[in-house]
């Protein structure tokens, strides 16, 4: 009994296993109930053959999602050909997927080249330019050809194109080579276009200009959702002021009216004759992202749609309001707990193995609380740094803001200076030997953090070797939190700590190889149990986890090989933060729920400041509280329920196994495989 109490295991105890097979099997049916209710709204109940198809282009292999009505292969249908944008994927346009594949269309929703399941050949000398120009309209040259997507008697094709923000761009290019191609030809394969979160910004990086767009749109329906708040585009000369988090109104700037035909006072939402076709603008009350999990942008892109192809009401139906895609969210988001619930169970009944139970050291003991104020002070601010640092310095680690990046530089340049000059006045007075140790670590640690500080370009530079051009910025701040936290953690042990009687046992730092190795083991196999079950999912319903941005969803063996490359610099990161996080944790009033909430706390505290602030102030004011800030304040939306899942797992796998190992070996895999197959990776020739 005294042996399950601290999680010592030696010879088989029912009673104990009795918790953990009943969590396992309460995790694997929220898994299936909630994919299966997922696939009920996916497929609109078993009436839309849903599966993911690959296909060869020029420039590399498409796949997606296609959504095939009932009926489609005896009768053609009007077809919808959707995309992400830059980062995502292609179940990221659920909602209209759903939604229009109810409604008898064929839909194809599509990974962009080196986003999820599609990989790109091209050459990429700068890899952002490789991806979306040609995505959409190769897929449409691929659907085109299909029996079940419909052509007119003249051999147009009744094809829709739709995408947002970098897919947007993909899909209004994807128009202008189909009408250049028209003037060679005589033959219309795309008959509408409706983009989401775009405008002409990136356009024009391919030398176009306004007038060259909106000429080649010819004359069919095309519609723009402009959100408000959005953080990239529709405000031109907020952007090159360099201050794009700004409230905008689309409709009445000149590229707006442009695309409207340069009417007298336009108006979101009204429907402007134009070159023969229809154009229309809607403006929701939205951010870049927010226009995917919005039943408002869901519902003008079925009225545009119904607009669009109002003449084959006989194909598909028109006029049908009723929205169910939320539902299929909710339920993946269900899907999505059970799966991180999953590998507590797993990894409580690997334990029970041999080789596997070597995970469990002696549980350290608690750290004593500070006994002076100076003490008490000291713990404070290491909780307030570690929640804040990450946060207050993310801008300028993530996207090299000069002043950030200076005063970063500073800092440490006076950190090197201080800690050599106590090292020097120690070995000079002959002080305590933790005196000298300790400015010795904190002088190394400064002079790595300079180091490293100096070299943020070639570290964030997309490379063959490191080819995500996300991940690389977000591991750089990272290993920038980490190496701050370490020195914070140093001053606070040997200031206040190491006096006290600490040492690196109380920590959970020390163990044996063989624990070590067990531990990297036991993730292994957890995470390779996990996405074994996502698998079977995939393979039984289509869908993954998810909820809105945050996705837990099947990978590519090039993802594979990024996570061989990105996971030890990651291992820094979710090492020295674990580490960290028991220092705050470690004494006895931790115990409990108090404990998890200074665990998440130290992990997302900060970060979910900046997005109140951000936010708080674009909503309140119109302009963001960091309005140059678009990409990285997106970026920390991501990030809050990574950190915030990897600081429950810190915490209750460092209660139950004595030491970080198994925390931080599970957190650094799961992690990084999620943030790998969510966001762009390019494969560089």
């Amino acid at each position: 009994r005294i042996f399950c109490k601290t999680n010592y295991f030696e010879g088989e105890n029912m009673s104990y296993l009795k918790k953990p097979i009943s969590l396992l099997v309460i995790s694997l049916l929220i898994v299936v109930i909630g994919s299966f209710i997922a696939y009920q709204f996916n497929s609109s109940n078993g009436d839309v053959d849903v599966s993911r198809i690959y296909f060869e282009t020029e420039r590399g292999e498409l796949s997606g999602l296609l959504y095939k009505p009932d009926g489609a292969d005896q009768e053609a249908k009007p077809t919808l050909i959707t995309t992400h944008g830059y980062l995502n994927s292609a179940e990221m346009q659920d909602a209209q997927a759903i939604e229009m594949s109810k409604r008898g269309y064929v839909v194809l929703a599509l990974d962009q080249y080196d986003h999820g399941h599609s990989t790109g050949t091209m050459e990429k000398p700068v890899p952002f330019f490789s991806f979306w120009p040609h995505a959409i309209h190769d897929a449409v040259q691929y659907m085109y050809d299909q029996d079940y997507v419909l052509k007119d008697e003249e051999g147009n094709g009744i094809i829709a194109v739709s995408g947002h923000s970098m897919g947007g761009f993909s899909s209004t290019h994807a128009v202008m080579l189909d009408e250049m191609q028209y003037e060679e030809t005589g033959i219309r394969k795309i008959y509408g276009s409706l983009t989401m979160g775009s405008d002409y910004q990136w356009l024009r990086s391919l030398d176009y200009s306004d007038e060259d767009i909106n000429s080649l749109y010819g004359p069919r329906t095309s519609g723009k959702i402009a959100g408000k708040y959005d953080e990239f585009f529709f405000d031109g000369e907020a952007a090159a002021n360099g201050t794009p988090v700004v409230k905008k109104d689309y409709v009445h700037t000149e590229e707006g009216q442009g695309f409207l035909g340069n009417p007298e006072n336009p108006k979101a939402g009204e429907v402007y004759e134009v070159a023969g076709g229809k154009r229309v603008i809607y403006q929701p009350n939205e951010t870049h992202p927010w226009n995917h999990f919005s039943k408002e942008s869901t519902g003008h892109a079925i009225d545009f749609y119904d607009m669009t192809f109002a003449d084959y009401s006989d194909r598909v139906q028109i006029g049908d309001d009723g929205q169910t895609w939320v539902f299929k969210e909710y339920a993946s988001f269900v899907a999505l707990i059970g799966f991180f619930m999953l590998f507590i169970p797993v990894i409580r009944l690997l334990s029970k193995l041999p080789f596997f139970k070597n995970i469990y050291t002696t549980k350290p003991a608690p750290l004593p609380e500070p006994k002076t104020n100076g003490g008490k002070l000291a713990a404070h601010i290491l909780i307030i740094l570690g929640a804040l640092f990450p946060a207050v310095f993310f801008s300028a680690l993530y996207g090299e803001d000069f002043y950030g990046m200076r005063l970063l530089r500073q800092i440490s340049m006076v950190t090197i200076a201080f800690s050599g000059i106590v090292l020097i006045y120690s070995f000079v007075k002959n002080l305590d030997k933790h005196i000298k140790t300790g400015s010795a670590v904190m002088l190394l640690l400064g002079v790595v953090q300079y180091i490293f500080l100096r070299s943020q370009s070639e570290f964030i530079e997309v490379s063959e070797f490191f080819g995500g051009p996300t991940v690389n910025p977000i591991v750089y701040w990272a290993i920038n939190v980490a190496i701050v936290m370490l020195m914070v953690m140093v001053a606070y042990h040997y200031v206040s700590k190491k006096p006290e009687g600490a040492t690196i046992e109380n920590y959970g730092v020390k163990a044996s190889f063989k624990t070590i190795l067990s531990s990297l083991v036991t993730a292994v196999v957890a995470v390779a149990i996990g996405y074994g079950f996502l698998y079977l999912i995939d393979a039984l319903f289509t869908v993954d986890f998810r909820l809105w941005t945050f996705a837990v969803k099947t990978f590519e063996g090039q993802h594979v090989v990024a996570l061989l490359k990105y996971a030890p610099l990651f291992f820094i990161y979710f090492f020295i933060v674990g580490v960290s996080v028991n220092v705050n944790t470690a004494s006895e009033k931790y115990d409990g729920m108090k404990g998890y909430i200074v665990a998440i706390l130290h992990f997302i505290g900060g970060l979910v400041l900046y997005l109140v602030y951000q936010y708080g102030l674009l909503f309140i004011t119109g302009t963001a509280g960091y309005p140059g800030e678009s990409l990285s304040s997106i970026l920390v939306i991501g990030l809050v329920p990574v950190l915030l899942i990897a600081a429950v797992f810190n915490r209750y796998l460092f209660r139950k196994t004595g030491n970080v190992y198994v925390g931080t070996f599970l957190n650094t895999i799961l992690m990084t495989m999620i943030t790998l197959a969510n966001t762009a990776l390019y494969t560089i020739l």
